[in-house]
Formats: C-alpha cells, sequence, structure tokens
C-alpha cells in the first residue's frame, strides 16, 4: 500500500427534557448549560443558547431540525472539534476542556467515529486506504488495517470498489466509505452528519441498520444529526433543536419498544 503523509419510523411519544437520574456509568455524552457564539461584538451569533443534553449508552439519538439552528455546531462541540464558550461537554467520562491538544486528539481517534457531511475522504487514497485510516492512527499493522478496512467495506455494499479512489466513487458511495471509516475501528460514540443525505432509501435503511446495531451495544452509543424523515423512525429519542436550544423530545418506536 502506499501510504501518503496525510495519516499520521415515525415518532410518538412527546416530553419535556429532565436531567435524568441515572447512575453516570449510564451516561455516554452529558452537555451542561453549553453556550457558543460566533462573531464580534455587534454582529456576535448565539449558536448555541444554554444547551442541556443527555446521550445514554446503548441509545441512537437524532438532532433535528432547520439549517442554522445549532445541531451541527452542537455535534462539533460534542466531539471535541469546538470549545463552548460556556458550560460543559462530558465525553465518555471525560471532560474536553480539561485535556490538551494531544489528548484530545488521542482520545477522538481511540474512542469516537465521524461521519462528515462532506465526506472528508482524502482523494489520494483508495477506499480501502481511508477506511484503515483510524486503525492505523491507532497503532495497527497495515496488514491488519487494510483486512479490517475491507470487511467494513464488505458490511456497506463497497467490497468490490475497495481499490477505488474518491474521484471514481458517486457520491452515495463515497458516503458509504464514510460510514465504514466510522465503524471500522468499533468506537464508543460515532457521531453523523446527514449519513443518508446522498443515499435512496434503500441504501440508507442499510447504512442506518448498520449504525443502529452498533449503537444498540451497552457501552457504545450514536448521535445523528439529519434532516431526512425516512430515518427518524431508527431513533430511541429524537431532540428537536431551534435556534440554539432544545424546544422539544420525542421517543421513537424503537425507544418505546427497545
Amino acid at each position: 500500500m502506499n501510504w501518503p503523509l496525510q495519516i499520521a419510523r415515525s415518532c410518538s411519544t412527546e416530553y419535556s427534557f429532565r436531567p435524568m437520574t441515572q447512575a453516570a456509568a449510564n451516561i455516554a455524552v452529558r452537555c451542561l448549560d453549553v453556550v457558543k457564539s460566533y462573531g464580534e461584538a455587534a454582529g456576535r451569533v448565539q449558536a448555541l443558547r444554554g444547551i442541556e443534553l443527555e446521550v445514554r449508552f446503548g441509545e441512537l439519538l437524532m438532532l433535528v431540525g432547520p439549517s442554522g439552528s445549532g445541531k451541527t455546531t452542537l455535534l462539533s462541540v460534542i466531539a471535541g472539534l469546538l470549545d463552548p464558550d460556556e458550560g460543559e461537554c462530558r465525553v465518555l467520562d471525560h471532560n474536553w476542556q480539561a485535556m490538551d491538544r494531544d489528548d484530545r486528539a488521542r482520545f477522538r481517534g481511540r474512542s469516537i467515529g465521524f461521519v462528515f457531511q462532506a465526506f472528508n475522504l482524502l482523494s489520494s487514497l483508495t477506499a480501502s486506504e481511508n477506511v484503515a485510516i483510524p486503525l492505523i492512527i491507532n497503532g495497527a499493522s497495515l496488514r491488519d488495517a487494510q483486512e479490517r478496512a475491507e470487511q467494513a467495506l464488505e458490511r456497506v455494499g463497497l467490497g468490490a470498489r475497495a481499490s477505488a479512489r474518491p474521484g471514481e466513487l458517486s457520491g452515495g458511495q463515497q458516503q458509504r466509505v464514510a460510514v465504514a471509516r466510522a465503524l471500522v475501528h468499533d468506537p464508543k460514540l460515532i457521531v453523523c452528519d446527514e449519513p443518508t443525505s446522498n443515499l435512496d432509501h434503500v441504501t440508507g435503511g442499510q447504512v442506518m441498520d448498520l449504525l443502529r446495531a452498533h449503537a444498540q451495544a451497552a457501552d457504545r452509543a450514536l448521535i445523528v444529526v439529519t434532516h431526512d424523515s425516512r430515518i427518524f423512525s431508527y431513533a430511541d429519542r429524537i431532540a428537536y433543536v431551534e435556534d440554539g436550544a432544545i424546544e422539544r423530545w420525542t421517543e421513537s418506536e424503537a425507544g418505546l419498544n427497545g
């Protein structure tokens, strides 16, 4: 392998949010009074307005709402890609604000899988090489990383395209490569920004089946930002974000039926 230098169902029950009283061990993500703003002085825009959020282990939580409501900003704070101006976000019992840049990078590489809306695939790498990146970062051998990457691509229906580069793949295929990359190192938390936006209904359902299966493990959790109402039924809970705040919650059939 030529590794370049870049590697180093409808909703039903609605309820008001109340902080959970479960033991901390059952909480994958806890955000307390998170505030985030952009810009300066008169042009300052408050993207998050005192967000209170808990994500349980074993659940798929969706964040939905109109464009510009703060969903992606919240996801970025949870993933440690943005610092809040106020408040605290603890992920897998780690406080982002207590870690330096190197510790954050190591923790993310080990514990979090990402599905970005823009895919973020490296154009000079093949599909399997892109998928293998989290494994290489975590110290896997090239041979083991390649084998596990190819297996992950098989799971998303792209085993025959393992040697293709992103420019040779359709948008939907690139999306599935991004999903395979997020799953390949078996992270405890996966964060997804519009994971089905480029997929047809059948393929989107297959991808959500994979993601939900991962989230159902007792020590795993999944957060999905989406506008795609076709996949709402996969969520255990849905948080509706408006103007930087969580306005309401619903619990889907998936959550009600366990």
